[in-house]
């Protein structure tokens, strides 16, 4: 290298975990952004990479409302296989770290005075059974679980697997429904998966429908070319974020793949936990591998 030239700065995120809680206890506005990793360890299936497939089809291709158009009857039984999978999942140490960290009482022993949002990509509800568990496990928290402070403070960006969506524009009725299964006729169906199985048809009719107006129901999702919710309220937080903690994410869904880079652009610190390397982590300024269920919970101090 010659005089005139000067050596490219590469940026080595730091593992060290007592140098991230003296960052995370110096923090004041805290955002944790979640993906399929946080809840692998719980038996939900993350459908990426090579075990994408379910049956014999992309699982990707059939989150689209042209799938759903095309065969709601796939699309549900699809669905109706992840909402049994959701069903029987419990939240493991990860989710109830978040838990705890979003309980203001909890948090402020960590990070004084901090706020905290997590963004959540997951639509299987796990982290909100998380805040239900520590609520029936520990009654005193109760009170402040329920507040509109904590219960308000998870936003799930791409909706929710149990939430059932009228399709008729005119009525847009939305309700919450964890009823397994959603409809009789697909009782069973997320036993087919033998390749030379027939798959089940299921006549519209039977599908779910609005209890409303009793026109066809869709899974309360966030398909692929439809807009994630939440995009104004979480652009202000990410605006004053000075800590995003990244957890189980592959970083390639947008736009929650661009908040950490946002909030390094802001002058925000970025902690990556995730069980393998992922896009953009070396500009982070910790990186933590390993599962989340364990890595997360120590560096919380939730153990």
């Amino acid at each position: 290298m010659s005089s005139g030239e000067t050596e490219a700065y590469v940026n080595v995120p730091s593992t060290d975990m007592p140098s991230f809680t003296e960052a995370l206890r110096a923090s004041k506005r805290i955002i944790a952004v979640a993906g399929a990793g946080l809840s692998a360890a719980s038996g939900i299936p993350t459908f990426r990479g090579a075990g994408g497939l379910w049956r014999k089809h992309d699982a990707m291709g059939l989150a689209t409302p042209e799938a759903f158009q095309a065969n709601p009857s796939r699309v549900w039984q699809f669905y109706h296989y992840r909402r049994e999978k959701a069903l029987a999942a419990q939240p493991n140490p990860g989710h109830l770290a978040l838990a705890m960290f979003s309980i203001p009482s909890i948090r402020h022993k960590i990070a004084p005075g901090s706020e905290f949002t997590l963004v959540t990509q997951n639509v299987d509800g796990l982290s909100r059974r998380a805040l239900d568990m520590i609520a029936a496990l520990h009654p005193e928290l109760a009170d402040e679980i329920h507040s509109p402070a904590v219960q308000n403070s998870i936003l799930e960006m791409h909706g929710r697997l149990f939430e059932v969506a009228c399709t008729d524009s005119a009525c847009g009725h939305r309700e919450y429904n964890t009823s397994s299964p959603v409809c009789s006729a697909l009782a069973g169906t997320e036993n087919v998966f033998a390749a030379n199985e027939p798959e089940p048809s299921i006549d519209e009719a039977n599908l779910p429908r609005c209890s409303r107006c009793h026109a066809l129901a869709r899974p309360g999702v966030v398909w692929f070319g439809e807009m994630p919710q939440y995009l104004k309220e979480i652009d202000k937080i990410i605006a004053q974020t000075d800590l995003c903690i990244v957890v189980g994410t592959s970083s390639t869904v947008y736009p929650a793949a661009g908040y950490a880079g946002d909030v390094l652009e802001n002058g925000g610190k970025v902690a990556v936990f995730n069980l393998d390397r992922s896009e953009g982590d070396q500009d982070a300024d910790y990186l933590f591998l390993g599962p989340a269920e364990v890595t997360l919970p120590k560096a919380l101090g939730l153990q």
